[in-house]
């Protein structure tokens, strides 16, 4: 390899440092479910009330991706980043002002919170819209899902170290939001580092796009199935991380101390599953790793089925199995169907990525129907439902070739 083409690789590489890192910011959304813990307490809130501070999340997915798309469109993806940097910056600000220069619970520190969360909600919608396209500048169709997967990687660390950092903050100081002054730390100096990057991305095109031609893309076959893998993706992530602790304490009598021990396993192998995607993915067809992903979901679903029907004393290694396999399974259907979203319309990136994110609005979906479907029948019903994601992606995966793949 010539001089110049190793400067223009280092070049390269310094330039993707920043945007990769901002994935680390990415994961801030996360913190929500942590301060959730610490914020219901102290309010007296009881879990209907706190439940909706997740749903603050995934709602401005519902409002604010395909405009977002339309937006990047006319300033640019990377400026587009930077604004959603801003917006979750504002976000960690405004629980440190809570709980500095408001010394008791009140009714104004619980405004500032609900604010930040949704401050929060609607900073990660702008950055996952935006933040996945601009890594196309930097890679190639063949690694763009390994790319992605690695972005993915990274931003687990931010979701992995909230709770630690939160209890570390409340057994030293008495004080668990240190976690929002920390991570706004982190996040001001990856703003900063992305501020000063140097990204030659395509020039926006401000034409005719409107928030309706966007959603007229949803009439490619391509892009709907994809769409749906999305909404079934995250239905499955975030209604397996309510559910399975409840399905082993009905199952077993375990206390809920000790069954949330399975979202722990859940997300180690959600996390694994990312890494090794992000090592192998560049190596093998999207239509060879979404079978892959989908064949080992079913096989969970089929475990948790299993274990479900099991009347006295099922064995706990098979609902750990079914957790681990569902977490790894999962981990990659993102990556997969995202990217294979935004390969199908080159020329319509942005529009595709609005529509791709709104599909995290399964978030929202999976988990209420995955309740009612228990009240109905046990938790045997939040099988069911979960069960129906997994099949979907695995149909689609095993009808790749019909389904995903266009003829030209």
């Amino acid at each position: 390899m010539s001089n110049e083409a190793n400067s223009a690789t280092r070049s390269g590489l310094k330039a993707l440092a920043p945007v990769m890192a901002t994935f680390f910011v990415m994961g801030f959304v996360d913190l929500v479910g942590t301060a959730t813990n610490y914020v219901q307490p102290e309010f007296s809130l009881n879990d209907s009330q706190a439940n909706l501070f997740t749903t603050m999340v995934f709602f401005w997915f519902l409002i604010f991706s395909v405009p977002t798309g339309v937006m990047m469109n006319k300033i640019g993806r990377r400026k587009t980043v930077l604004l959603s940097v801003v917006v979750t910056l504002v976000a960690m600000l405004l629980p440190v002002i809570a709980y500095t220069a408001i010394t008791t619970a009140s009714t104004a520190r619980l405004v500032l919170m609900i604010i930040s969360f949704s401050l929060l909600g609607i900073g990660n919608t702008l950055m996952q819209v935006s933040l996945n396209p601009l890594l196309t500048v930097f890679v190639g169709k063949d690694k763009l899902a390994s790319t992605l997967t690695t972005g993915q990687f990274v931003k687990a660390f931010a979701s992995f170290f909230a709770p630690l950092i939160a209890a570390w903050g409340a057994s030293r100081f008495g004080q668990w939001w240190v976690l929002y002054a920390i991570y706004l730390v982190i996040g001001i100096v990856i703003g900063i580092a992305l501020a000063f990057d140097k990204i030659e991305e395509p020039e926006p095109d401000a034409g005719k796009t409107t928030i309706i031609n966007c959603f007229k893309l949803l009439k490619d076959r391509v892009i709907l199935l994809c769409f749906l893998g999305i909404v079934a993706h995250v239905g499955i992530d975030v209604g397996v991380n309510a559910q399975a602790p409840r399905i082993l304490m009905e199952h077993t009598g375990l206390s809920l101390a000790v069954a949330s021990g399975a979202t722990s396993v859940y997300f180690a192998f959600r996390t694994i599953g990312c890494f090794v995607g992000g090592l192998v993915l560049h190596r093998i067809s999207n239509k060879l790793a979404l079978r892959i992903c989908g064949i080992i979901m079913v096989l969970a679903a089929a475990f948790f089925t299993i274990f479900s029907l099991i009347p006295n004393n099922p064995p706990q290694w098979l609902f750990y199995t079914a957790v681990a396999l569902i977490g790894f399974g999962n981990s990659n259907a993102f990556s997969l169907f995202l990217s294979h979203g935004l390969l199908d319309q080159p020329q319509h990136q942005n529009e595709v990525s609005g529509l791709m994110m709104m599909g995290l609005i399964g978030g929202a979906i999976f988990p209420p129907l995955m309740g009612a479907a228990a009240d109905a029948i046990g938790q045997f019903g939040g099988v069911l439902v979960m069960a129906v994601g997994a099949v979907y992606v695995c149909v689609v995966a095993l009808a790749y070739n019909t389904l995903l793949e266009k003829k030209h």
